[in-house]
């Protein structure tokens, strides 16, 4: 749908405490620094530490950064953390309330727990005329808590529906626009090619809720709710409760999915699709890259085509989950302002664009193709250089894109929700699961709101 995806090596993490890099030769003015900041250096000598996540895309930014500190004088520091200890890492800011992080990488997910010790930015945005329209109104959303923003999105990410394009030619199939596309390629699949699954399933429960993904996108597509007006649990409306089944049934009625489908998760799925045992998978966009990585994948680009998740009725938009893993600052920071002075750096047009465009920032070989700009997903040499794969997320983000619930209590509630989904799948009753899972969390809520 958006051509072949073209080829792309995903790099080896660098695994260490980061300092500066080299410069970048981003604009800059003898009397006035670019992108809103400040003249004079008033901050100069500062130095700010950055905890985020270990990927490719932060740390060809930290690689970056000498060209801020030209700018600035501020001296910044990168604290890597590897995905799976990053919430407890990040809580452990705030529980330290001592400043000696300045600014936060985290799930969109786990915001809402956070407000009461991250600084909201409206302030400074309205201080420096900062202008949001850039934004893809998804991607504010997950950062927005009780109409205030929290976090500046600099790793936006949107689901993308993969699939082996030579599979697909040689059955004369074409991408899947709704759910009943992909139900319906799944028998010729089977017949013509016995050793691959349809669909690279993941209904595992093992804490991160990857399972709700899907799911989400199926009861929402329906017309239900997650959540309702109030915050309480809604999937149990008719709506909901035939999507979750529909959701189910890929497994236990369609027999789509491979083997280890009731405990795999989004790296097990994604994994089975780059061994070439799968047709078709759900994921976020940046995987793309992994699936055509000869070091890990034995799919060649050609093999590979991506296209919006599909619809759940014919006619309709996608609905499609986003997440975003913002910048914030922590209210304990002594150097704040300093710290807002990188975000809008992190933050500019420019920076976002050449991210995904330049494979190599001082001696660092990267690839990335995750931008959090409509300019930037819009941008021609952006899409040239990425296959074109952010014009399949412009098109999902015009569509009925949204973040997962961003309430304080939702990783707990989530929780229920996934289990109930994977005792499903093993074979348990759909409905009595899933009305179960809503009575507890209901109780979850009602604590909380209290």
């Amino acid at each position: 749908m958006y051509g072949r995806i073209a080829r792309a090596a995903l790099c080896a993490s660098l695994i260490a405490v980061g300092n500066v890099g080299t410069a970048a030769e981003l604009p800059a003015s003898a009397t006035m620094p670019p992108y809103g900041l400040k003249a004079g250096k008033p901050y100069n000598g500062q130095t700010i530490k950055v905890m985020a996540v270990n990927t490719p895309q932060f740390i060809a930014l930290q690689m970056r950064t000498q060209q801020f500190t030209d700018a600035t004088g501020i001296i910044v520091k990168w604290l890597w953390v590897p995905f799976k200890s990053l919430q407890e890492k990040v809580t452990s800011v705030g529980v330290a309330a001592n400043g000696n992080v300045d600014i936060v990488n985290y799930l969109d997910q786990w915001g809402a727990s956070y407000t009461h010790w991250l600084q909201p930015l409206d302030p400074l945005i309205r201080q420096d005329s900062f202008d949001l329209a850039d934004y893809p109104p998804a991607f504010l959303q997950s950062v927005t808590q009780s109409g205030k923003l929290y976090g500046m999105p600099v790793r936006s990410n949107v689901q993308m529906f993969l699939y082996r394009k030579d599979i697909f030619d040689a059955l004369h199939l074409k991408a899947p626009r709704t759910w009943q596309d992909m139900i319906d390629a799944g028998p010729k699949i089977r017949a013509a090619y016995p050793d691959v699954a349809p669909l690279a399933c993941y209904y595992g429960a093992d804490g991160n809720r990857q399972n709700l993904f899907m799911w989400a996108d199926f009861v929402r597509g329906a017309g239900g709710r997650i959540l309702d007006e109030r915050g309480y649990p809604a999937w149990t409306s008719p709506e909901a409760m035939k999507a979750t089944r529909e959701y189910v049934g890929l497994y236990s009625k369609d027999n789509l999915c491979g083997p280890g489908a009731t405990s795999n998760v989004e790296q097990d799925a994604r994994i089975a699709f780059q061994q070439g045992r799968a047709a078709m998978l759900p994921i976020w966009q940046w995987a793309y890259a992994a699936v055509t990585n000869p070091k890990d994948s034995t799919l060649k680009p050609e093999q590979v085509g991506f296209a919006p998740m599909p619809a759940y009725r014919s006619g309709d938009p996608p609905t499609t989950i986003v997440n975003t893993m913002p910048m914030s600052i922590s209210m304990y920071s002594k150097h704040k302002e300093a710290s807002w002075e990188y975000l809008k750096w992190l933050a500019n047009p420019d920076l976002d664009k050449r991210n995904a465009i330049e494979r190599n920032v001082n001696g660092f070989a990267v690839r990335n193709n995750v931008v959090n700009r409509w300019s930037s997903l819009r941008d021609p040499q952006v899409n040239a250089a990425n296959s074109h794969v952010q014009s399949a997320e412009a098109e999902a983000l015009q569509g009925k894109a949204a973040p997962m619930p961003e309430v304080v209590y939702w990783p707990e509630v989530a929780d229920l929700a996934s289990v109930a989904i994977n005792q499903a799948v093993s074979g348990g009753d759909v409905d009595a699961l899933m009305k179960d899972a809503s009575e507890r969390a209901h109780h979850v809520v009602q604590r909380e709101l209290r």
